[in-house]
């Protein structure tokens, strides 16, 4: 199996995730005939850069002829402008140009690659809603994968924003994340993810960065509030560096694309990509890098099913031995996949219990609180890990006391593993008075009776 990993050691953009895609072998041409598709009034300009002595593919967003700019830069020259109009306001301002105005253009230089697209007329806009964004995508001559794909991450973002601002994801209109430069991001992400013929997308944990940032609603700290919201459940954190490292749709981005956040994972490493930032950080290499190969469990993946899940832990000294009995029930009623407790000697010689929970991602917070509720523990620890699992199925046989449930586990059409339901074998035992080793005896003969075998 084909896996990409990310490596955010220094944040995630969207301009930093095209160029790690162009770098890692996506054809430039890819990006072009997306952009051209939108008809947005957009073209991109490839260039090699480097930062802090790390060679990089730099992917930078023109709109109307100029070139997008970082974040809080935006921003300042956005209240420039604005402070501009409101002093000339009772002054002609604004004028339409017709398409046959526009003209496509394409500058070459040595190491630079220039993108055009068709420009559309430039629109004076406060910003674009999800509708107007969808209906663009949508008619765009692209794939029907990376559609879906990009409206998923701007559906994300729109959510992120409706949440924080306590409105509806349909009264958001995107003055950052809508902008042409954000459009051309995420589409192009989509195009490329799908170009890159790669099964699974992991991330690594998030360098988030430190500070503050200039957005349309203030200075907030950094990461902004789009960003926590959408990096929730993510792992982050931040190496010092005073400036936005994680954008909100770098940020929305990873949250669609990355199947799992994990370390390095073992692969065979066939190429690797750059793509940079556009500050340079000294003794910092602002990029991201993308790292293409064959993952070196694929024959294991092949037959079995992989899935994230949270394990969770405590460690247990002063509870009544009943009422652990009763959490445990709890637990499994709340949706844990498993729990179960091990002796345990804590400090001071004390002898106690080590409680762990296995549980969906989306089960961890309920099943978190439910053991601070419960037990008399003071911390619970938590961690992520990957889960491979057997095809199963279920089939019922007949014995002289009534049917029984059978688990059946195969890997590769090849049956690994089977077992009598115990709940169903210990209801015939107690109803008919037979001891219980012998009900799921006679229930294993049944079913290899019936043809099935090992």
């Amino acid at each position: 199996m084909r896996i990409a990993y990310l490596e955010c050691f220094s944040g995630m953009s969207g301009d930093m995730f095209l160029g790690a895609l162009v770098d890692a072998g996506v054809a430039p041409r890819i990006f072009e005939d997306t952009v051209a598709a939108l008809r947005i009034g957009a073209r991109l300009e490839i260039t090699r850069v480097v930062r802090s002595g790390i060679s990089a593919t730099k992917v930078d967003v023109y709109v109307d002829g100029e070139k997008d700019l970082p974040r809080e830069e935006h921003w300042e020259r956005h209240e420039h402008v604005h402070s501009h109009v409101e002093q000339h306001a009772h002054e002609p301002h604004g004028h339409f140009h017709d398409a046959d105005e526009h003209h496509e253009h394409s500058h070459s230089s040595p190491g630079k690659i220039s993108l055009a697209s068709v420009p559309a007329p430039r629109e004076h806009s406060h910003g674009r809603g999800l509708t107007e964004i969808q209906k663009i995508i949508t008619a765009a001559v692209i794939s029907e994968t990376a559609k879906k794909t990009a409206i998923h991450i701007f559906e994300a973002l729109g959510r992120a924003e409706a949440k924080i601002h306590n409105t509806s994801i349909e009264s958001v209109h995107f003055h950052e994340v809508g902008a042409v430069d954000a459009m051309v991001d995420i589409v192009c992400a989509a195009v490329g993810a799908e170009a890159l013929g790669v099964s699974e997308i992991i991330c690594s944990p998030l360098n988030v960065g430190g500070g503050t940032v200039k957005c349309a609603h203030g200075t907030f700290p950094v990461p902004a509030p789009a960003t926590v919201e959408l990096l929730r459940d993510a792992p982050v954190y931040s190496s010092g560096i005073q400036a936005e490292l994680v954008t909100p749709t770098g940020a929305a981005i990873v949250k669609t694309l990355a199947a799992r956040f994990a370390p390095f994972p073992e692969m065979k490493i066939d190429r690797s990509g750059y793509g940079a930032g556009s500050r340079d950080f000294p003794g910092h290499p602002n990029v991201v890098r993308l790292t293409i190969g064959e993952s070196a469990s694929s024959a294991l993946s092949a037959n079995t099913a992989s899935e994230t899940i949270i394990v969770l832990e405590a460690n247990i000294d002063d509870l009544n031995p009943q009422v652990f009995g009763y959490v445990m029930d709890r637990l499994f009623e709340e949706g844990a996949l498993d729990a179960f407790g091990m002796p345990v000697q804590m400090k001071k010689n004390r002898p106690g219990m080590l409680l762990t929970v296995l549980c969906k991602p989306e089960d961890a917070r309920k099943l978190t609180q439910l053991i601070f509720t419960e037990t008399t523990t003071l911390g619970v620890r938590r961690r992520d890990e990957m889960r491979q699992t057997l095809s199963r199925r279920w089939e019922s046989v007949g014995t002289a006391w009534g049917e029984v449930r059978i688990k059946i586990a195969s890997m590769n059409g090849t049956v690994t593993n089977y077992a009598p339901e115990y709940e169903d074998c210990r209801r015939i035992a107690a109803e008919h008075h037979v001891p219980l080793k012998r009900v799921m005896q006679e229930a294993a003969r049944a079913y290899l009776g019936a043809g099935e075998k090992l």
